[in-house]
């Protein structure tokens, strides 16, 4: 055998060689699939009075945190970014987007620059 093909069978690179033991099957399997829709429902399900609406105006992206508490405590956060550079808003939206998408709630713009987060278990009608 060449002194490359060492190389390459020591780093495990070569081929692959069949396997001298057979496969044991030991029986066990994973216990029943639950769909996500279902355990995060019971995660974010709230007790909090729904007719409640927080309003915030961040100034800066490190106020990403107090929107995301008041939405995971079952809260309608209204955002408004107009305060803040362009950039910054931004990433604020794509955060609550994210914030949104991940508690399995909504976001909805309502003006330029500012958005409804809604989570699951409140209802948005819009009319027109």
């Amino acid at each position: 055998m060449g002194a490359v093909r060492k190389v390459v069978s020591y780093l495990g690179l070569g081929g692959i060689d069949q396997y001298d033991e057979g496969y044991d099957d030991d029986g066990h399997y994973e216990d029943e699939y639950v769909p996500a829709t279902e355990r995060a429902a019971r995660r974010w399900r709230a007790n909090v009075d729904s007719s409640r609406i927080v309003m915030v105006q961040p100034l800066k992206y490190n106020d990403a945190p107090l929107i995301g508490q008041h939405f995971r405590d079952g809260q309608t956060v209204i955002m408004d970014v107009t305060g803040m550079p362009m950039p910054e808003a931004t990433r604020m939206v794509d955060f609550a987007a994210g914030l949104a998408f991940g508690c399995e709630g909504r976001i909805e713009r309502i003006a330029d620059r500012v958005f409804l987060l809604a989570p699951a278990h409140v209802e948005i009608e819009t009319t027109q």
